[in-house]
């Protein structure tokens, strides 16, 4: 069976465009276009996944997702914030309230597609396994649960070692944001650690070998030249 997606805005040329590459990826498709609308829909139809515009009219998104995760039935329900450019401190608060990820408008249909995507296969791996204990951090075909120190891609799960797992999750969990060699150092070697940034360079060559990540035109670790490493907070056409 098709998993079903509950797509939540206001504005409805937002509301035909997902719907309409969702459901020609073979999704079902249901909508609301107010907060409360969401709350009920949620309850009567069961989805797999919520895509949640921040603005609402009636029950802003921010308030639906506090709700939804105050709710047991739907504490693992996969959640995606719609958030307008620039609206940094309410990506934080949905984040916060228990979001799993974000897209930020204006955005490609092939980028949300993927994320929803993404979450779907996390969602069933974290299930299929009894370990939703922890919210895995995800991006494209990269699914990373901290608490079990496993990181999989398309369903396949990477030998990687500690060092390597502990730069994977760090990085991926600032996602967007520019990580210094030393910064990197002192979070997954320690403080007392004495060595130079060479071992963070090492590292994360090993790593991208095994995420079959070409450093040339790399999907999930960019290289900063001069200062360290990003994981990208964006990647499709």
């Amino acid at each position: 069976m098709n998993a079903k997606i509950l797509v939540v805005d206001d504005e409805t040329y937002i509301v035909e465009l997902v719907k309409f590459n969702l459901e020609k990826e073979g999704f079902e498709v249901i909508v609301a276009h107010d907060g409360m609308t969401a709350l009920g829909m949620v309850d009567e139809e069961n989805p797999d996944l919520v895509i949640l515009d921040i603005m609402l009219p009636v029950m802003d998104g921010l308030e639906v997702c506090r709700m939804l995760r105050q709710n047991p039935r739907y504490r693992n329900l996969p959640i995606i914030m719609l958030t307008a450019k620039g609206e940094e401190v309410d990506t934080v608060l949905g984040l916060e309230m228990g979001a799993d990820d974000y897209i930020k408008k204006p955005f490609s249909p092939r980028e949300m597609v993927a994320r929803v995507k993404a979450r779907l296969r996390a969602s069933k791996l974290l299930q299929t396994e009894d370990a939703v204990r922890e919210k895995a951090l995800v991006w494209k075909d990269l699914v990373i649960i901290p608490e079990r120190y496993e990181a999989y891609i398309r369903d396949k799960k990477l030998d990687l070692t500690p060092k390597e797992f502990e730069l994977l999750r760090i990085l991926a969990a600032s996602r967007g944001r520019v990580m210094t060699r030393e910064t990197l150092l002192e979070k997954v070697w320690g403080y007392e650690f004495i060595g130079d940034t060479r071992t963070v360079d090492v590292h994360i060559r090993h790593l991208r070998m095994k995420l079959g990540d070409d450093s040339s035109a790399p999907e999930y670790i960019e290289t900063v030249r001069g200062v360290g490493y990003r994981f990208r907070e964006s990647g499709y056409a």
